[in-house]
């Protein structure tokens, strides 16, 4: 299942820039991502699918296989932060399932949008600290949770920091490559089962 994770970056990617690129005046650089799928834009329920909802799936599927790689003996922390990704991932998925709303972008739609990206966020953050303390007790975690702490820290500080100095937009984007530099890494960096 190793394979899910990066297909779940790719089909993203392609998303963004499949839908991006028909939605007219929609520009990359200046509009957020979520804007694709929003309620009341041409084809937004069809991105909320193919951009979060089947992404955050896949990542899920990545995630328990990452689970299931974990040793009986694993550290506590370790298996908490495995717990923590499946969560983020169901978060990204979820931010597909609530989109925002065009006509009305402080209702209960774009707080539960908003909401679902905050706890894909935190749950991030949170594997990534849990992931480090338990790699160290871990035979063969530790190349993993060193990339998660790069990806979690490169996410935070795009989405807290970044947008200080660039469009909120592509600090939004830099966030995303963190988590999806993360997916197609992680495949690569986990052990194989015992």
């Amino acid at each position: 299942m190793a394979w899910a994770g990066p297909l779940a970056a790719v089909v993203f990617i392609a998303a963004v820039v499949g839908f991006g690129a028909q939605l007219q005046g929609y520009d990359q650089m200046r509009h957020p991502v979520s804007l694709l799928g929003a309620r009341g834009v041409p084809g937004g329920t069809a991105f909320s699918l193919l951009g979060f909802v089947l992404p955050g799936l896949l990542a899920a599927i990545a995630m328990l296989d990452l689970i299931l790689r974990m040793p009986v003996s694993a550290p506590r922390p370790l298996r908490v932060g495995g717990q923590m990704l499946l969560l983020a991932a169901i978060a990204f998925a979820a931010m597909g399932l609530f989109p925002l709303d065009v006509d009305d972008i402080e209702n209960r739609a774009s707080q539960f949008h908003a909401s679902a990206w905050l706890l894909w966020l935190l749950a991030f953050t949170a594997a990534a600290i849990a992931l480090r303390f338990g790699a160290g007790k871990a035979v063969g975690w530790r190349a993993l949770s060193t990339l998660t702490l790069v990806c979690a820290a490169w996410v935070v500080c795009s989405a807290f920091l970044f947008e200080i100095a660039m469009p909120v937009a592509m600090a939004q984007r830099l966030a995303f490559l963190g988590w999806l530099v993360w997916l197609l890494g992680a495949a690569r960096l986990a052990p194989l089962r015992r």
